[in-house]
């Protein structure tokens, strides 16, 4: 028996964005493994345009592996991720490479080329994926650069930024083809508190102004219900998502595993900028 989504759809329902068109991610029976080894089995959700959605739950969960079949990297054991009308893992590389240029990843440690400037990084995909001249790379990638922040760093060196910087600096080059859709794994992870802030800032940012769907994996609960539209949970126990539904609303209406999760440390205000 299947038990997921265990928060009232009701409540679910009245406290998400409205849905305006069709989903731009549609996950159905999804069941991911290693081998023999099952991380989550019947995951069924969608990605709607304009949220942010949030993946969390415990330690080996498996929200690093639900990300990597989000992202053409892990073949599911059953079930599909669709794109539209049209399936990530479909035999047909052609096909699955062009859809991949649909959507923007970035990393935890940002996985920024140490042998390129950060420019360079950044102009990269144009470069791969463009017909763009070498003088518009540089002014499309000056321009990502300056949207997140970082307007004077396009001749440094990766290793001369910040935690906070690399990471700005990943989502400019995540952001180079203007994809629709942006994964981040942990964007906040080992980050201090201000420049998790700034972080959180520029993801409403881009939901906000420039109406980028997002997708992050995340375990700091700040960020979550500071950005998340919706939070999806998976359980490490059951193997299977136990919620989908608003973080506010899963910490006082969500399965009791779920509350738990989300009130871990929370003071008086915590989840009140949700």
């Amino acid at each position: 028996m299947n038990n997921t989504v265990l928060i009232p759809p009701h409540v679910a329902q009245d406290a998400s964005p409205p849905r305006a068109s069709a989903p731009l991610v549609q996950v159905e029976a999804l069941t991911m493994a290693y081998g023999d080894v099952v991380i989550q089995r019947d995951l069924t959700f969608d990605i709607e345009p304009g949220e942010v959605l949030a993946i969390a739950g415990g330690s080996g969960c498996g929200k690093s592996t639900l990300l990597r079949h989000l992202i053409g990297l892990h073949a599911p054991a059953a079930g599909r991720v669709m794109y539209g009308t049209r399936d990530l893992y479909a035999p047909d590389p052609d096909a699955a490479d062009a859809l991949r240029r649909t959507f923007g990843v970035t990393f935890q440690a940002g996985a920024l080329w140490s042998s390129m400037t950060v420019g360079e990084n950044v102009m990269l995909p144009l470069q791969m994926f463009t017909g763009m001249s070498a003088r518009q790379c540089e002014q499309e990638a000056r321009f990502k650069l300056a949207l997140v922040g970082l307007a004077d760093s396009f001749e440094a060196e990766p290793a001369t930024l910040s935690g906070g910087m690399k990471k700005r600096a990943a989502i400019a080059r995540a952001l180079a083809l203007n994809p629709p859709l942006l994964f981040l794994d942990e964007p906040s992870a080992g980050l201090d508190p201000l420049a998790a802030a700034h972080l959180d800032d520029l993801i409403l940012h881009l939901r906000d102004d420039l109406r980028t769907t997002v997708v992050m994996v995340s375990h700091e609960l700040h960020s979550i219900f500071a950005v998340a539209d919706r939070l999806l949970f998976l359980d490490a126990e059951s193997k299977t998502m136990t919620a989908l539904g608003p973080p506010d609303v899963l910490k006082r209406d969500g399965p009791e595993g779920v509350q738990a999760f989300l009130r871990r440390g929370a003071g008086p205000d915590e989840g009140a900028r949700a």
